[in-house]
């Protein structure tokens, strides 16, 4: 089989890049071992996030280091016997989330976030996907005066360089916009730019079956086994349908890139955070009233809840751990404890185990989009840690753009991959 684009992993950027491609005339296959959607795209917080101009950074505060290390935190997690291979890793994450530094990265990260929403809105509307979708941001609440103070501090001097907007609410305000919230809070922050998705899963195939109505084909396949053919002008894969040959390669396989880039001879120094999440009905489910109204952030124990289709989703924080390690879902079971006495509300589980994902990092928290540099037809997009399905979209079409030699709706020079080949 021949087709103008092989695009390798099916999620969320995956799937993007294929409708760009596609609706440019291209002929596109989008290739997965799983089906479309079903891997770290599918888990995580539902959220397109225009506020997030600061990628996550590394923590400097000597507390918050020194509560990491001790290992009992929701937000954080990690696998002693990982460390060793993580160290360079986590140093050169640590330098880049200096003060200096995550500013000037804010400011170059700052265009892919400004087109998160509009661009997932184009592709909401042409795959009908409108009632997948909340409009009304998210929030963060606080427990303490400092930190609803820091907060508020942060979001003000954000609002003011980058024009994303909020609003503040007292502890009152509060009791009557999440009356089922039975901690003290000592006020609320809304983010009322950003998108929130009812069901991430269903996004996904929606987006899916849009690529499928432009012509595009869905091909199960092990990208390992992709190769230079023809003196190096076409590409070949196996699939146990028969063999792929194309004149371009996308590899957008998010945490499994290497499983590519490495037998290219390109070695990026990718690393995973793994997440966890958990749906949970309500005592709302029995016709009492009581409900989760917004997706809220319990900013200082770090985890997150959002009420989905499926029920109330409990996300953690991140897991520094070998990517193929067995689950430890710790995280998971400390935030539980936690949100039972938050949320009173909360119901039982409604998955058989809880879900595991792998956000793919680079140490400048900022994503691969572009050309392959040793390789003709060969094009990156992966890196985009907590990101992705905020930045799906408009990393798709910018790829698009730039492999179709049209002009880039944002500068891709700051992602160019070739920033960590020495």
């Amino acid at each position: 089989m021949k087709t103008d684009v092989i695009v390798l992993g099916a999620g969320i950027v995956g799937i993007s890049t294929a409708i760009h491609l596609a609706r440019r005339g291209k002929a596109v296959v989008l290739v997965d071992r799983r089906a479309p959607g079903e891997e770290t795209s599918y888990g995580n917080a539902g959220l397109i996030q225009r506020e997030g101009v600061f990628p996550y950074g590394f923590p400097h505060d000597f507390g918050a280091l020194f509560r990491y290390a001790t290992n009992r935190t929701i937000d954080a997690h990690y696998h002693l016997s990982a460390l060793p291979g993580l160290v360079p890793f986590l140093m050169r994450y640590w330098w880049h989330s200096g003060f200096t530094q995550h500013r000037r990265i804010a400011t170059m990260y700052a265009p892919l976030i400004e087109h998160s929403v509009t661009e997932h809105s184009d592709l909401i509307t042409a795959s009908g996907a409108e009632k997948l979708i909340r409009k009304d941001g998210w929030m963060k609440v606080f427990r303490t005066d400092n930190a609803r103070d820091a907060a508020y501090k942060d979001a003000d001097a954000l609002s003011a360089e980058f024009g994303v907007n909020h609003v503040k609410f007292t502890p009152a305000e509060m009791k009557q916009i999440e009356p089922g919230i039975a901690a003290e809070l000592t006020g609320g922050l809304r983010w009322t730019d950003p998108w929130s998705i009812l069901d991430p899963g269903s996004l996904n195939k929606a987006y899916v079956k849009y690529f499928q109505s432009l012509g595009g084909e869905l091909a199960w396949g092990d990208a390992a086994t992709l190769e230079h053919v023809l003196n190096g002008e076409n590409w070949r894969m196996q699939t146990p349908e028969g063999a792929i040959e194309a004149k371009e390669v996308v590899v957008a396989l998010g945490p499994w890139a290497d499983y590519v880039t490495r037998k290219l001879g390109y070695r990026f120094p990718l690393a995973v955070k793994r997440g966890y999440h958990m749906h949970y009905g309500t005592t709302d489910d029995a016709g009492d009233g009581v409900k989760l109204n917004n997706w809220v952030l319990d900013y200082e124990k770090g985890y997150f809840l959002a009420p989905m289709l499926r029920g109330i989703r409990l996300t953690t924080g991140a897991e520094f751990a070998r990517r193929d390690a067995p689950k430890t879902p710790v995280q998971l079971s400390r935030a539980e404890k936690v949100a039972r006495e938050f949320f009173p509300a909360l119901g039982e589980r409604r998955d058989a185990e809880p879900w595991m994902g792998n956000r793919p990092c680079t140490p400048d928290m900022m994503p691969l989009i572009g050309k392959a540099p040793r390789h003709k037809g060969l094009w990156f997009a992966f890196g985009h840690a907590h990101h992705g399905m905020t930045l799906g979209p408009v990393t798709g079409r910018a790829l698009a753009e730039a492999m179709t030699g049209e002009k880039t709706v944002v500068d891709l020079a700051p992602f160019r991959p070739d920033r960590f080949i020495a």
